[in-house]
């Protein structure tokens, strides 16, 4: 078993807790990373290709050309976020038929929708421990008497704080700073560009309670976990990403105590509007196991990637979105031997009526080609009942507009149902081109006004002057097709 792991903190603290757990078996569990010496870990590589290691625990040094395994069975990717597509495919490649398991509080975009498309199996951890609470979250701007505040009280409950600060160049000055602010506390400083041994003897005392303030850069990131640790402070969150952001998050709040999280924004910078949506859905995504809500929103922020690619974000732009799920949908069930959908009717209806979606009711120009793509995507009536139940639910009463295009949408789908392909007004008369006349003929016999059959093709049907207005002809249209559908 391989378990790779983004930083040498954590797989340090992997190695012990699986030390610690497995003390009873007979399991070799060893470490593979910058913490181990170089003679260490030439023992180590050694002992991985005579199949002497049972479970490893790495870095990016697992990678290296140099370690080869005897028979590697079970390859596991912790905090996945964190690696690229070749990474993570190299462990693949190095046997065919390993099994791979990837975990993450927040999937890249392209590992999302690729478990959403049915690529990939998915399975989310919605349960969170017991005693466990969510994490008062807010977005400010910098303040000192803010971040002291912020650092006494948690202080004066005997707990400890991280103070996120990711540029190593002046994290030092900052962190004088944050000593002149909070008088007596012990403040360090921790990044990946200080000696191994430097970095892991700061990690150690904070994980010990020896720091009251740690003032580090994005390594503390992944997977940490010190239960006395429940503020958080992330200088410039602006710049940080929407996974980056959560998972920063989710190193406090680990144990029973109400945990803050303090995202402060430059006084004199602006924010971009990407930035924005970043910032707004971490803060509104605070709950218990919000990290599947924060990836579906990451992936509509940054876009799905490219599936045969290295993009782990961005949109499809040489098919389209739309069209590129909809080839991988069918590919999908065609390897799966599953039969493919139903395409949604298309039957050509021109019935001379204003049919679009107000700008009054949706404002958003983009909103609206959502509604307009999923109107042409419902392939029956319960999907179009659900997309008329959303618009009210998210924009209030349908306006009498958005009515006449939803019943439009309807005809098509009873006409498509019944083997109609198109619906034509001409003059005082309604052409309907049929693809088997036995099926509809009953629906015009009955029907009110008069009804010419010119071909086995071909209805002609005129119905009586009352109803040649809109919207009545639209309601007896809809009618008499409804009734159909339940006969068949």
């Amino acid at each position: 078993v391989a378990i790779l792991v983004p930083t040498t903190i954590l797989a340090a603290q992997h190695h012990r807790t699986l030390g610690e757990r497995f003390a009873d078996y007979p399991f070799n569990v060893d470490l593979l990373c910058r913490f181990r010496t170089a003679k260490q870990q030439k023992l180590t590589i050694e002992a991985i290709s005579k199949g002497q290691v049972d479970i490893v625990i790495g870095t990016h040094r697992l990678l290296s050309k140099d370690v080869i395994f005897k028979d590697l069975g079970l390859a596991i990717i912790d905090e996945e976020q964190r690696f690229g597509v070749e990474h993570k495919d190299h462990l693949k490649e190095m046997r065919t038929s390993v099994d791979v398991l990837t975990m993450t509080a927040t999937p890249i975009p392209r590992t999302m929708h690729m478990a959403l498309l049915g690529l990939r199996d998915i399975s989310s951890l919605a349960t969170p421990p017991m005693d466990r609470r969510a994490i008062h979250t807010e977005v400010r701007s910098y303040d000192d008497q803010l971040i002291r505040k912020a650092i006494l009280r948690e202080l004066n409950r005997q707990g400890q704080v991280f103070f996120v600060h990711n540029r190593v160049n002046d994290i030092e000055p900052l962190a004088d700073h944050i000593r002149s602010l909070v008088g007596d506390a012990k403040v360090a400083v921790g990044h990946g560009q200080m000696p191994d041994g430097e970095l892991e003897k700061v990690m150690r005392k904070f994980i010990d309670g020896k720091i009251d303030v740690l003032v580090s850069t994005t390594i503390i990131e992944s997977g940490l976990d010190i239960p006395t640790a429940n503020t958080m402070i992330i200088h410039d969150a602006d710049r940080f990403g929407l996974s980056e952001l959560h998972q920063l998050r989710g190193r406090i709040g680990r144990y029973k105590h109400r945990a803050y999280c303090y995202l402060l924004l430059p006084q004199r910078r602006s924010v971009t509007p990407i930035a924005a949506k970043r910032l707004k859905a971490i803060e509104d995504f605070s709950d218990l196991g919000a990290g599947f809500q924060i990836a579906m929103r990451d992936l509509e922020i940054r876009g799905a990637g490219n599936i045969l690619g290295k993009e782990q974000s961005g949109h499809i732009a040489s098919v389209g979105y739309e069209l590129y799920c909809q080839l991988i949908e069918k590919a999908v069930r065609s390897l799966r031997g599953e039969k493919p959908l139903s395409e949604p009717s298309r039957v050509h209806v021109e019935l001379g009526i204003d049919d679009y979606i107000p700008r009054a009711f949706i404002p958003s120009g983009r909103q609206r080609m959502e509604i307009y793509r999923r109107l042409a995507a419902c392939r029956d009536r319960d999907a179009l009942t659900q997309l008329a139940t959303d618009l009210a639910d998210a924009f209030g009463p349908i306006p009498a507009t958005m009515q006449i295009l939803l019943d439009q949408t309807e005809l098509r789908i009873l006409a498509g149902l019944l083997g109609i392909t198109s619906i034509i007004l001409f003059g005082p008369d309604i052409i309907f081109t049929v693809t088997d006349l036995t099926q509809v003929k009953n629906v015009f016999t009955t029907a009110i006004g008069s009804v010419r059959m010119p071909d086995d093709k071909t209805i002609h049907w005129r119905p009586p002057p009352v109803y040649r207005e809109m919207p009545s002809l639209l309601i007896v249209l809809l009618k008499r097709l409804r009734q159909a559908g339940e006969k068949t």
